[in-house]
């Protein structure tokens, strides 16, 4: 059926329709990874978020209770910081059914840096489905094209018609598949690095907050991280009670 006057005959459906079954496939997979880059995306963020949020309840309130358990009950339930305080507990429980002479310290060491590691694993997966977008999307938009400008110069052949005018509109027809390709690589790129930037971060924190764990079972609660800021420089310049501040001579 011919388009009416004025209209232009050309777009994506047209191009799926004359491109037949692999170009529908090539755009069916760029659909899919599509939604599949957006779906990690805001389930990642929401992971992130969420052990984040606890991080700033760990520096607000954790350390003020006077034992570890106590503190354990204040985290959430199957959070990453409880995750980690658990694993320590448990390790440290371990340490004396040990037959070898293990270091209690390098013991609850171990245990942390596998617990920390698999908080990190659990907040890598689905990276590298954004990686494997990123990087493959424009080739298979691009293997789209050649699909449909392979098909527009069959047809055109047939047709023995092959000015500017009957060849631009299918050839450029078929660069659709590489603009989509790139439209979906783009963003998962963006979304990859974003996400890998923010889980660097926290697991910044959460090696922080390991190292704080362990100095704080290794010396029995007497070393906790410091919560405060620095001392103001006027009280650290005040004088010693008892002693006269210095005279300026002329």
């Amino acid at each position: 059926m011919a388009a009416p006057t004025g209209e232009n005959p050309f777009g994506l459906e047209n191009a799926l329709r004359e491109g037949g079954i692999i170009s529908q496939a090539t755009f069916a997979i760029l659909v899919i990874m599509s939604i599949g880059t957006f779906y990690i995306l805001f389930t990642k963020l929401m992971q992130q978020q969420k052990i984040i949020s606890q991080g700033r309840k760990v520096r607000s309130s954790f350390w003020n209770a006077p034992n570890l358990r106590e503190s354990a009950g204040k985290l959430e339930q199957r959070s990453a910081y409880r995750a980690i305080v658990d694993d320590a507990l448990l390790a440290q429980e371990q340490h004396d059914k040990l037959d070898d002479p293990i270091d209690r310290h390098d013991w609850v060491a171990n245990s942390l840096a596998r617990s920390q590691g698999s908080i990190g694993a659990r907040l890598g997966e689905g990276l590298a489905f954004l990686a494997t977008v990123g990087s493959t999307a424009p080739f298979i938009g691009l293997f789209g094209t050649v699909v449909g400008i392979m098909r527009a110069l069959i047809n055109i052949s047939a047709k023995g018609d092959a000015s500017i005018t009957t060849v631009a509109g299918p050839v450029g027809e078929a660069l659709i598949m590489t603009a989509l390709g790139l439209i979906v690589a783009v963003p998962a790129v963006l979304a990859y690095n974003w996400l890998i930037r923010r889980n660097k971060s926290i697991l910044e924190d959460l090696a922080a907050f390991t190292n704080d764990l362990n100095g704080f079972m290794s010396s029995g609660g007497k070393v906790k991280p410091r919560l405060g800021g620095p001392a103001p420089a006027a009280a650290a310049a005040k004088p010693a009670a008892g002693t006269t501040a210095p005279k300026a001579t002329a």
